[in-house]
């Protein structure tokens, strides 16, 4: 199995939006040969962000891969710029192959 997450440092105060954001987002992922499991992760809140993770399990980094290239992919992703006043940064990819 493969883990990918995506760490996002979310302006103070704007916490319910951006889960909003979320919860709203067509993600396209139930159909991608592969994908397994989605969750997006709150963290602990400091002065100046709030952290957040999403966090996507998958049956192999081949299928990850194979979705970034995909048409789901675009769509799930094609209105990413328009909420930029919640973030501070960009997000920050880390993927994780599965030992146990």
């Amino acid at each position: 199995m493969y883990i990918a997450m995506n760490r996002f440092n979310i302006v103070p105060g704007r916490e319910t939006d951006f889960e909003k954001l979320w919860q709203e987002r067509e993600t396209h992922l139930e159909q991608v040969p592969g994908f397994l499991d989605f969750h997006l992760v709150r963290g602990e809140k400091q002065d100046t962000s709030t952290l957040y993770a999403s966090h996507s399990t998958w049956a192999s980094k081949a299928d990850f891969l194979t979705w970034t290239k995909s048409e789901a992919f675009r769509q799930a992703h094609k209105d990413a710029g328009k909420n930029s006043d919640l973030y501070i940064g960009h997000p920050v990819f880390e993927g994780f192959d599965v030992i146990i």
